[in-house]
């Protein structure tokens, strides 16, 4: 009767393990550097469409070129991240693209609001700017984890509040949406300053920012799962 409860015990604990329980890494570090380098690739060729396809670039068509780099990688990181979904039992592979699909406005609203809260410029004419700019901003912090989590707020309020990790997907999520914003903050102090460089305008040095961040936050990412991978080895022998 004691073995039967133990052999039992057992199978339950392991199938906690593998629907994501307390594991510090639901996803091999190769499926995470393959996912991110896509990410990167995604990025890269939706700066590259708007510049050599259509001629256009953040310093003389911002807000059209914001909205072109969007139209592009939303698709991309909807598409990945819904693989990532942590409720696979009761959320399907389309149920985690529409959630990326709804947080793409909302985390607009967030991002132009937290903007225009931190001194983004206001008028009819920035309007388009700030638009393009948060949803870009959304795509980047608010979409996969919408994909991911769907509308759990305690694994939103941990990545993001507390940012305590605890498996390679949070690291995924959380690294590079704090990098994107981080970069964005750092890439407004040029702004104030009386260079009169072009780049200088709204939300041109803000963006590069973000995506500086962003890039730091997908490699740190990386290294941060590799780290842990280790250190589960080490642990284990």
């Amino acid at each position: 009767m004691k073995t039967k409860m133990k052999t039992k015990m057992k199978m339950m604990k392991k199938k906690d393990d593998q629907n994501g329980g307390n594991a510090i890494l639901s996803v091999s570090p190769w499926k995470a550097i393959t996912l991110q380098l896509i990410c990167l690739l995604g990025l890269a060729i939706a700066f590259w469409i708007p510049n050599h396809i259509y001629s256009l670039d953040l310093i003389t068509h911002p807000s059209q070129t914001l909205r072109m780099i969007s139209v592009f990688l939303a698709p991309v990181l909807i598409l990945l991240y819904s693989h990532l979904r942590h409720d696979r039992n009761q959320c399907s592979y389309v149920k985690a693209v529409g959630r990326g699909l709804l947080a793409l406005p909302a985390g607009a609203v967030v991002n132009a609001l937290g903007a225009t809260i931190l001194g983004a410029p206001v008028g009819f004419e920035y309007f388009p700017k700030t638009f393009n700019w948060s949803l870009l901003m959304s795509i980047l912090t608010f979409v996969p984890a919408a994909c991911v989590f769907g509308s759990s707020w305690t694994d939103w309020h941990r990545i993001f509040a507390r940012t305590k990790a605890s498996e390679s997907t949070d690291y995924m999520i959380s690294l590079p949406a704090h990098g994107a914003v981080i970069g964005a903050w750092f890439g407004a102090w040029p702004m104030p300053l009386d260079w009169e460089s072009p780049w200088q305008e709204w939300p041109i040095c803000v963006t590069y920012g973000a995506i500086a961040g962003y890039l730091v936050g997908l490699v740190a990412s990386l290294g941060c799962i590799i780290f842990c991978k280790r250190q589960q080895h080490l642990k284990e022998e």
